[in-house]
């Protein structure tokens, strides 16, 4: 399902104008995505959590040049869905 999908959808459901249904989506992924940034969990209780993980320093090949490169720790966005959501997509 695609983000223009969702919009649909929610227009459709709620009766609310698709501009402002479009809107209300990106503005919720910004502040998503802004928090994430400053290293801030979401939780949205009965759905998930988007989080920040941290990934460890590892040694890594670059195959063409046949070299050992080392990748730094780093932190990426994840999401972890609660029990109630994995339980209904079962």
């Amino acid at each position: 399902m695609t983000k223009a999908e969702i919009v649909n959808e929610i227009a459709k459901n709620t009766g609310i104008n698709r501009d402002d249904v479009l809107k209300t989506v990106e503005a919720f992924m910004e502040s998503v995505k802004g928090s994430l940034a400053q290293n801030e969990n979401v939780y949205l209780r009965g759905f998930g959590s988007f989080i920040v993980k941290e990934r460890a320093e590892k040694t890594a090949r670059n195959i063409s040049k046949n070299t050992t490169i080392t990748i730094p720790a780093h932190k990426i966005p994840a999401f972890k869905p609660s029990k109630e959501f994995t339980a209904q997509v079962k």
